[in-house]
């Protein structure tokens, strides 16, 4: 855009009229050529930013905020279908690693985390053993003993997964340490989880599970 034009006067003494001039002179085409090169030069060095940068927070949203899963595998059915497509939350991991606190999710959240005895394989599995609970399995069903329940309780039929566990295979009477918990798939008489490689440490748990956003006609929050 060309500069506003001011007109200011001007007198000449060698004649009664006031002649009123153009106080700015035409910018040098040399200058505005210059002009161009820079604004080409800034335009070209946004656009690469911008394709550095991406990349960049992408993969700290990946890693620190949130991540896509599918699922492999029937463990968790019928909860969760082989081939379902996952968001996890990783946000309290992340706040846990900050504050120096271990991450210990709620009872009957669902987690992925990685599994030292199975050659670091991520596992989807669901919480039903706290720090300091008593887990029993036998004769098909899950009991939990802690202070809130010295009698016992059974969070299979207390909470609204339980709807779709029939059995719970195994022989377990142990007590979940510090800074651990016990998982358990939905689809009990096929999963791998704590009846067969044990608790699992607080600093192995990746991520909850958010949502599910795919298939579409079954997408859900959790």
């Amino acid at each position: 855009m060309e500069p506003e034009k001011i007109l200011s006067p001007k007198t000449d003494h060698n004649s009664k009229n006031h002649n009123y001039l153009d106080s700015s002179s035409p910018e040098p085409s040399s200058d505005r050529r210059s002009k161009k090169d820079h604004d080409g030069i800034k335009s070209a060095a946004s656009t690469i930013s911008i394709f550095l940068i991406a990349p960049i927070i992408a993969l700290t949203l990946t890693k620190f905020v949130f991540q896509s899963y599918q699922v492999d595998g029937p463990s968790m059915e019928t909860t969760l279908q082989n081939s379902d497509r996952l968001i996890v939350d990783k946000i309290p991991r992340t706040v846990s690693s900050i504050t120096g606190r271990p991450y210990i999710p709620n009872r009957s959240d669902i987690i992925i985390f990685t599994s030292r005895k199975e050659n670091d394989r991520q596992l989807i599995k669901r919480v039903v053993g706290l720090p300091g609970d008593r887990v029993i399995v036998k004769d098909g069903v899950l009991k939990i003993i802690n202070k809130e329940h010295p009698d016992g309780y059974y969070p299979d039929k207390t909470y609204a997964y339980g709807t779709v566990i029939t059995t719970t295979s195994g022989n377990i009477d142990l007590v979940v340490p510090e800074n651990e918990v016990f998982v358990c798939g939905d689809n009990r008489p096929n999963s791998l989880d704590s009846r067969i490689f044990g608790t699992v440490k607080a600093e192995d748990i990746i991520a909850k599970l958010k949502l599910r956003i795919y298939p579409f006609n079954k997408a859900k929050s959790f």
